[in-house]
């Protein structure tokens, strides 16, 4: 099958978007399908408002159209819904071609948190977007309710996976946090105010504070908590290591659709505490973490977890599962179309 994915984050960004396409690509060409990605590296880019590691595609209608005619899919999927997919969205309508959409991102959430926007404003623009799709994909229960709260109600499960030839419980600790008094708390993730960062760096809970990651807050808040350690950017097995190295995963964000880093951490056997929200509510079990709006109270309970527990349930989840289940939601070419 050829697979157009449409989507307006790719690389250089790193966040859940991006690997979890970068992850279902690569299963879905092992298992001999042909994937064409469509990002904003192909177009000329500006930086986003108060956000600009992340750039903005220029992407014409004609020009995003060209490149899908050029590859001929079978399936057309929009991953996000910035301008390269609203620029797809607008051709694949135009032509009467049929197409599936994913949610990602609390996006009216992220919005409304750095410009003060009402976030139903936003929905307004998210229900418009993904109306006219064939099925919308969600990765939990919770988020599935949440689109359907919202008039969305033609929504399919996608879930997410941990690569687990690099994220296991034999992975040694990265040296860097083996050296730190314990418990070593553990923080992975961009280091942005949508990702209620604070909330983690001003819990009491003895030991070490340890954020790895990057983003436009780090310099701020290293400054205000000298005590946390900022590792800054880790990637591959020296992720891995952190995970590994770390008494508990902390995952502080309360707007995260999934929640990848939970996965990924449980993998290695690292518990996980969190907030009972959407995320760690779908993840989560009671045996491998701890949730409540108390978060020192929710580290607490995490730290008493077994840890080969959590790297029993973190073997569950494979991106092979992930690709079948994005595969199976799409939708071919030959169909009848929706009306524009």
């Amino acid at each position: 099958m050829r697979i157009a994915i449409v989507t307006d984050a790719w690389e250089p960004q790193v966040n859940g978007v991006v690997r979890t396409l970068k992850s279902v690509r690569a299963v879905l060409e092992a298992q001999g399908h042909v994937v064409e990605v469509v990002s904003p590296d192909r177009f000329y880019s500006v930086p986003c408002p108060t956000y600009p590691e992340i750039r903005l595609a220029m992407a014409t209608t004609g020009a995003v159209g060209a490149m899908l005619e050029d590859f001929a899919p079978d399936a057309i999927h929009l991953a996000t819904e910035g301008p390269v997919c609203v620029a797809a969205r607008r051709w694949c309508l135009r032509h009467g071609y049929p197409f599936t959409t994913a949610y990602h991102t609390q996006f009216p959430d992220y919005v409304s948190a750095r410009s003060g926007v009402p976030a139903e404003w936003i929905w307004r623009y998210i229900r418009w977007f993904h109306a006219p799709a064939r099925a919308v994909l969600a990765s939990t229960p919770s988020i599935r309710r949440t689109l359907e709260d919202h008039g969305l109600n033609h929504v399919r499960h996608w879930g997410r996976g941990v690569d687990l030839a690099r994220f296991h419980a034999g992975v040694a600790p990265h040296p860097e946090l083996a050296a730190l008094a314990g418990p070593v708390q553990l923080y992975v993730g961009r280091v942005a105010i949508e990702k209620n960062l604070e909330a983690f760096l001003k819990t009491s809970q003895p030991g070490t504070r340890v954020v790895v990651g990057d983003g436009p807050a780090r310099a701020e808040l290293e400054a205000k908590y000298p005590d946390a350690v900022f590792m800054g950017a880790r990637f591959g097995d020296e992720l891995a290591q952190c995970y590994a190295g770390a008494d508990v995963f902390v995952f502080p964000s309360r707007t995260d659709t999934f929640g990848l880093v939970m996965i990924e951490a449980l993998a290695c056997g690292t518990p996980v505490a969190a907030y009972p929200v959407t995320g760690p509510i779908d993840v989560l079990t009671a045996e491998t973490g701890g949730m409540g709006e108390d978060l020192d109270a929710a580290i607490a309970t995490a730290l008493s977890r077994d840890r080969a527990a959590c790297a029993a349930y973190g073997r569950t989840f494979t991106w092979e599962a992930s690709a079948r289940q994005f595969h199976q939601a799409l939708v071919p070419l030959h169909r009848t179309a929706v009306a524009a």
